[in-house]
């Protein structure tokens, strides 16, 4: 079948909601989403697409997206984002407050979610400012097997070289041997990682590798 790969679209953030979820699981059966947002996938899903959706352009904004469509429909997805310091951390935290306040969360909620997701921190990779990070890459099952990550992948990539980088990083949980060898496939490799007993007891893998590639 035809399939087409584009920018996304606001009208994607629901996609791209699950696409950040299941990336986060990853090869596990539940994952960063999962800590901090316990609960019904319906729930957690509804808040993720606020993030996605929230003016602080984070490195979960559906504006950092690319998106596989087969037959006007959106199958498969990644992001990758620079100035990583402010996408993943206060923007971030700026798109978490409007996302949970809008959904009632108080303070003292916003608090325990942080306390939950201390243990992924101490895996966290290191990211560099100069780097293009690629995050959220996930297929939905049924389209799995056909390349889309791979093709995916090499967009990223071309987007960012575009942006004048010569430098690409990704992370990819110690395991998920499938993943490893997409990103390698495409010119990335191991750099280092990062494993933590705090971090396998809460999510049941070691920790995160960190993978690179210049251009």
């Amino acid at each position: 079948m035809d399939y087409a790969i584009r920018p996304a679209r606001i009208d994607d953030a629901a996609f791209i909601a699950w696409v950040q979820q299941e990336a986060s699981r990853s090869h596990l059966p539940f994952g960063f989403w999962d800590v901090a947002i316990p609960g019904a996938d319906e729930y957690r899903l509804r808040l993720i697409e606020r993030v996605c959706r929230a003016e602080a352009k984070s490195f979960a904004h559906w504006s950092g997206f690319y998106v596989v469509e087969v037959g006007g429909e959106a199958v498969a997805g990644l992001s990758a984002y620079d100035d990583a310091k402010a996408a993943s951390g206060p923007l971030f935290g700026a798109a978490l407050t409007e996302a949970l306040g809008a959904e009632g969360w108080n303070e003292a909620r916003m608090g325990a979610l942080l306390q939950r997701l201390g243990p992924f921190l101490t895996c966290a990779p290191e990211q560099p400012d100069d780097t293009w990070i690629v995050e959220w890459v996930a297929t939905r099952p049924a389209h799995r097997g056909k390349g889309y990550t791979r093709r995916l992948l090499e967009t990223i990539l071309d987007a960012g070289r575009a942006r004048g980088h010569t430098r690409f990083q990704i992370g990819c949980l110690i395991g998920n041997t499938p993943a490893q060898r997409a990103y390698e496939g495409v010119g990335f490799t191991v750099v280092d990682e990062k494993s933590d007993p705090a971090f396998e007891a809460t999510f049941g893998t070691p920790g995160i590798r960190r993978l690179q590639q210049r251009a």
